[in-house]
């Protein structure tokens, strides 16, 4: 994977960090490019009472956000959370102190906040931190959609399947889940609140997502960015999923032919993953809540990466009856099997914890 890092402030510890992650992630094999427009992930340094995001010129880039804050970081949520947004970073790290080896705080809008702080040793400390970033450095996006409009129109208006997702998005927007592990309404100012509420679609629930199998080998599922409380539309609300293309990384749409078709959601890689694997599993669901006693993924991969599929996928084997599977992606939320959606809504619908715990 290249990487690149941009120019970082004259901060001693941002110079430090700057050097410290380079020389970890070329040990790992990571290239380094001068020219960030060519890298998959890049490190963005910017002073913290200037925030300056990073223009992708693609969709797989991830970006780390860094700037350092001598002054007092008592409330982490509020001082770091704005910055994350207006960077527009996937994961944010705030360096906090005047001493070469800052406390590291990380932050990220589904994730939560997480503390690195110096134990003495040089070595370690770097791994530890090394070990926060390098989630986006190895993780693959599978976010490219290929449509073929071979929809049989007897599906044009959808069937019995589609309805069911109609009635889980309902149900889904009567829990009033926000996309965080905080309340961000009351941490950011109105305006950037605003502001993620366009990124991430709030109120619109285009953060949650579900699907339910077709057949053997297809399944329905919701599209990314829409309303799940208004799923209505085939071809735009719910796709219909038929597989996944190893060689271009993309998911594989049967779509109608006379329109155009949003994108599915960005967990689709994972619930095939599920679909393919376990024949009784009916239906999916994923949602920004917990459930106590849930096992968690160990890593934060990236949501809509093939990596946190995977990882999703093994603690699903390893349930004791992977058609009524609860599984937790680490600080994020839950991944829920069951033989249909209402069964899963039935089942665990009255449970569901709003905060999800930091691990």
């Amino acid at each position: 994977m290249l990487f690149s890092i941009t120019e970082p402030t004259n901060d001693e510890g941002c110079r430090w960090f700057a050097d410290a992650m380079r020389g970890r992630l070329e040990r790992d094999g990571h290239a380094f490019t001068a020219t960030p427009a060519d890298a998959s992930l890049v490190l963005n340094f910017f002073h913290s009472d200037h925030p300056r995001p990073f223009r992708r010129k693609a969709q797989a880039v991830f970006v780390v956000g860094v700037a350092a804050i001598d002054r007092p970081f008592a409330d982490p949520a509020r001082q770091g959370y704005p910055l994350l947004v207006l960077s527009l970073s996937n994961l944010f790290v705030v360096l906090v102190g005047e001493s070469v080896r800052p406390d590291v705080h990380f932050h990220t809008l589904e994730q939560g906040h997480y503390v690195e702080c110096w134990q003495g040793d040089e070595a370690e400390f770097i791994e530890r931190i090394y070990r926060r970033i390098e989630p986006l450095a190895s993780s693959r996006l599978v976010i490219e959609n290929t449509f073929v409009p071979d929809l049989p129109p007897e599906l044009w208006e959808g069937d019995e399947i589609t309805a069911s997702i109609a009635r889980a998005g309902a149900r889904l927007d009567a829990l009033n889940l926000l996309p965080a592990p905080f309340p961000i309404q009351e941490i950011l100012p109105p305006r950037l609140f605003r502001h993620v509420e366009r990124l991430y679609g709030i109120g619109g629930l285009s953060y949650g997502n579900m699907s339910a199998r077709k057949d053997a080998t297809r399944f329905w599922m919701s599209a990314s960015g829409v309303n799940k409380a208004r799923l209505r539309e085939i071809g735009r609300d719910i796709l219909l999923v038929v597989g996944y293309d190893s060689e271009r990384n993309a998911m594989l749409l049967s779509v109608l032919p006379h329109i155009e078709p949003r994108r599915v959601s960005v967990d689709a890689i994972e619930h095939w993953m599920i679909y393919t694997e376990h024949p009784g599993v009916g239906a999916i669901l994923h949602v920004h809540a917990w459930l106590d006693g849930a096992p968690a993924t160990e890593v934060n991969f990236p949501c809509g990466t093939y990596e946190l599929g995977k990882a999703v996928a093994d603690l699903v084997r390893r349930a004791p009856d992977p058609t009524r599977a609860v599984v937790g992606l680490r600080n994020h939320g839950l991944t829920i099997t069951g033989r249909s959606l209402d069964e899963i809504f039935e089942r665990v619908g009255d449970r569901l914890l709003r905060q999800v715990p930091m691990l």
